[in-house]
């Protein structure tokens, strides 16, 4: 570990030629690499997280509307985290600094949501990154210690690549059947078909997206999954588990470093949850979710 970074300290990973650095703000993957090619978009050193690269979104992912959702008939108010659009974004743990533990080839972040502005429930977090010999494997954790129920959703926001390609010339396959519409301020609005391009394969550098999906093909194994392939063959898969019923996809060519990059955002629920309750989990008081996604190239 080292700690000379505004992202705090750092974890790095071995296991063979698959290395990986977890940041300690936010708990984000902020590399993955098989030998020289890197799997998720890189960043400087002396940077902070670029578009919440990799963080963990937790006790909401994505938006509230004007921060105030309503809790079984009481109204709360969440700081304003995005001014922009007046909205609460990402959940509480942003730009946590979280306790960690590792091995060569592993690593736990660790981190308590306290009860506070907008959010009264006392919630433990966690996220193990294992690395494999193809990729990465994560799971995480979160258990209410507070003495009523809790509402809790998850996400996480990893940008991912193959590194030593044109990202413009990667083929993006989104397995969903369902788009979820928004407003000028990226809150829900509906629902509609997804483009089934999509679900072919859609050239990275053709598409432009901010956009949330539902409807989610699983395999049999009971996993999504979505890819990037390179015009050689070579395939990365981000999959997410049981509980992982959403997706945001993002592209933008601001991302440092990057002529175009492309967010694959695994999520529980869609933006606006604390309000609509899709895909919100009241947690009982002293019960563990847990839920698991990964990265994988062949």
């Amino acid at each position: 570990m080292n700690s000379a970074s505004p992202t705090g300290t750092q974890v790095h990973l071995q296991l063979g030629d698959v290395s990986a650095q977890i940041a300690q703000v936010g708990a984000s993957l902020r590399s993955l690499r098989i030998g020289s090619v890197d799997l998720i978009s890189p960043y400087p050193a002396d940077s902070p997280t670029p578009s919440c690269s990799g963080v963990v979104l937790a006790p909401w992912p994505n938006r509230v509307r004007d921060g105030r959702w309503n809790d079984e008939g009481k109204e709360r108010q969440l700081a304003i985290t995005e001014p922009k659009f007046s909205n609460a974004s990402h959940g509480l743990l942003r730009f946590t600094a979280y306790g960690i533990e590792e091995t060569a080839s592993a690593t736990t972040l660790s981190a308590t949501i306290v009860p506070q502005t907008g959010y009264p429930y006392l919630i433990e977090t966690s996220v193990t990154y294992v690395l494999r010999s193809d990729g990465i494997d994560v799971t995480h954790a979160l258990t209410n210690l507070s003495a009523t129920a809790a509402p809790v959703a998850l996400g996480t926001h990893p940008f991912v690549t193959i590194g030593d390609v044109d990202p413009h010339d990667l083929v993006l396959r989104v397995p969903a059947h369902t788009q979820i519409t928004t407003d000028e301020r990226m809150l829900p609005t509906g629902a509609q078909p997804a483009d089934a391009a999509l679900r072919d394969g859609a050239r990275l550098g053709d598409v432009d997206l901010d956009t949330g999906f539902t409807d989610l093909e699983r395999d049999p194994d009971g996993l999504v999954r979505h890819s990037l392939t390179a015009p050689d063959g070579r395939r990365l898969t981000l999959w997410q588990g049981t509980g992982f019923d959403f997706v945001q996809v993002y592209t933008t060519d601001k991302y440092p470093g990057q002529s175009l990059a492309v967010a694959i955002e695994p999520m529980t629920a869609p933006a606006d949850a604390l309000n609509s309750g899709v895909g919100l989990r009241r947690l009982a008081p002293g019960e563990t979710w847990t839920l698991e996604w990964g990265i994988t190239l062949d």
